[in-house]
C-alpha cells in the first residue's frame, strides 16, 4: 500500500524532528529483506505462499548474482523444500542426486554410501541455478524484487516500525516500512554492523588453507564428489555438468592463480588423486581460475529489535563440507515459521525461537566443516606423524561403521528437519 512519503514513520522518535532526505515513494509491507540472493529470495517465496507481503532488494543485479559460481551441493531437505513450496520441480529434471561421497586417500577410493548408512542423498544443482529458479518464481507470482539498487539504509530497528531505504537503478530513490526487516545481505553484511558493537559477538576463525579453484571443460571424471587426500595436499573433484566440472586443491596463500599453465594445474591435480589403481582425471581446457581463502564466522544475537539476520549475514563455514547454502536456506525456513507466527497472534514473542533454532545447526555445521577441513588438509609444518595420524583417522572413518555413519549424517543434514 502506498502511504504518503513525507510522513514519519509510526513509532519513529524522529517523527517531531526535520523530515529526512525525500523519497519519490514509500510503500508499507510486512517484511522487508535486504538481499535478494537464494536466502531472501526463499524467505520472500514461503512468506508469499503465507500470504505475507515483503520487498527485497539487492545492490547487485540479477545478471551478476546468477553469473557467479558458488556451492553445488544441497541437502535432501533443501531441495525438497524448493520443490515442495512450488519454487520448481527443474533440480529433480536437470540436477544429479548424489547417493554418496568418495573418500580417497592412500592411493585408493573409499565410497561413503549415504542411502546405505542412512537413506538419504544429496543433489548437485548449482547455486545459481537455485538462485534463478527462486528469482523465476518471484516474478511468477508477482512478488517485489528490485535488483541492481544503491544507497541501502535500514533505519529505526530498535522500534516496531523499521524502514528501508534505496536508490533504484533510474535515480529515485524509495522507502519500506514494514514490521520486520530481515538482513540477508551475505558476508559483507552491513544490517549485522546495525547491531550496537557492546551487544554483538562475533565468533571468527582464519584457517591456514586456501583453495585453487578451477572450472574446466572436460568430461565427469567422477560420478559423485571426489575428496582426495595426499602427501601434497587436498582436492576435490566436483562436477557442473556434462561438459563442464569444478575442480580445487589446496595451494599456498600467495598463489596467484594467474601465473598458473593448464598444464601446470592439470599436472598438480593429477599427483594429488594418483594412485596404484590408475585413476586419472579427464582433462581439458581451463576457463576459470580462482583462489579461495577458509574462514568460519557467527555473529550473536541473530535479532535485534525488529530486525533478523539469515544466511552469510550471520554466519560463514569453510567450503569443505558443503554446508554454506544449505545453513542459509534452514535460516530462512525456520524464519519463515516464526514471521509468519510473530504476524499472528502471537506477537514478536514467537520471534524468541528463531535464534535457538538457528543456532544449533549452525555451530553443527561449524563443527562438522572444521573437522572435514582438519582430516583432509596439509597443515603448514606438518610433518610425517601429522600425516600418518590423518591417514589413522581416514582409516578409521571409512573403515567402522560408525565412522561412515557419521559423516553420512553430517553431510546430508542430519536425520531430521531440525536436526
Amino acid at each position: 500500500m502506498s502511504v504518503d512519503p513525507t510522513a514519519a514513520a509510526p513509532g519513529d522518535p524522529d517523527r517531531d524532528r526535520a523530515p529526512a532526505t525525500p523519497v519519490d515513494t514509500v510503500h508499507e509491507v510486512s517484511v522487508a529483506v535486504v538481499g535478494a540472493g537464494p536466502a531472501g529470495l526463499l524467505l520472500a517465496h514461503l512468506l508469499g505462499r503465507a500470504g505475507i507481503d515483503t520487498v527485497a532488494v539487492d545492490t547487485r543485479t540479477r545478471h551478476e548474482i546468477e553469473t557467479t559460481h558458488r556451492a553445488g551441493i544441497l541437502e535432501a531437505g533443501a531441495a525438497r523444500t524448493l520443490v515442495e513450496s512450488g519454487v520448481s520441480d527443474r533440480i529433480l529434471r536437470e540436477g544429479d542426486e548424489h547417493a554418496g561421497v568418495e573418500l580417497r586417500f592412500g592411493g585408493r577410493g573409499h565410497r561413503i554410501d549415504f542411502r546405505e548408512l542412512v537413506g538419504a542423498s544429496v543433489w548437485l544443482y548449482p547455486q545459481t541455478a537455485v538462485f534463478r529458479d527462486l528469482a523465476d518464481a518471484r516474478a511468477r507470482d508477482g512478488g517485489t524484487v528490485h535488483f541492481g539498487v544503491a544507497d541501502t539504509e535500514v533505519l529505526d530497528i530498535e522500534t516496531d516500525a523499521p524502514r528501508m531505504r534505496w536508490t533504484a537503478p533510474d535515480g529515485t530513490r524509495h522507502e519500506v516500512r514494514a514490521r520486520y526487516v530481515v538482513g540477508a545481505d551475505g558476508s559483507r553484511s552491513r544490517c549485522r554492523e546495525l547491531v550496537p558493537a557492546d551487544r554483538r559477538v562475533q565468533h571468527a576463525k582464519e584457517y591456514p588453507f586456501v583453495w585453487f579453484g578451477i572450472m574446466a571443460e572436460a568430461p565427469k571424471s567422477a560420478p559423485e564428489l571426489v575428496y582426495a587426500h595426499s602427501e601434497q595436499g587436498f582436492a576435490l573433484i566436483s562436477q557442473r555438468t556434462e561438459t563442464v566440472q569444478r575442480m580445487y586443491f589446496q595451494c599456498d596463500p600467495d598463489t596467484d592463480p594467474d601465473a598458473w599453465s593448464d598444464d601446470r594445474i592439470w599436472a598438480t591435480l593429477q599427483a594429488r588423486v594418483a594412485g596404484a589403481d590408475g585413476y586419472r582425471l579427464q582433462e581439458g581446457p581451463v576457463l576459470e581460475r580462482t583462489v579461495l581463502r577458509f574462514r568460519s564466522f557467527v555473529q550473536e544475537p541473530m535479532r535485534w529489535g525488529s530486525m533478523l539476520l539469515a544466511g552469510d549475514a550471520a554466519h560463514t563455514v569453510p567450503p569443505t563440507g558443503a554446508r554454506g547454502l544449505n545453513l542459509a536456506l534452514h535460516d530462512v525456513t525456520v524464519l519463515a515459521d516464526v514471521l509468519e507466527q510473530a504476524l499472528g497472534p502471537a506477537g514478536s514473542a514467537a520471534l524468541d525461537d528463531y535464534q535457538p533454532r538457528a543456532l544449533r545447526r549452525v555451530w553443527r555445521a561449524q563443527n562438522f566443516s572444521w573437522w572435514m577441513t582438519q582430516l583432509l588438509h596439509t597443515a603448514p609444518g606438518a610433518g610425517p606423524f601429522d600425516l600418518r595420524r590423518q591417514l589413522g583417522e581416514l582409516d578409521n572413518v571409512v573403515g567402522t561403521r560408525a565412522g561412515r555413519t557419521y559423516l553420512a549424517e553430517q553431510y546430508t543434514g542430519w536425520p531430521t528437519q531440525e536436526g
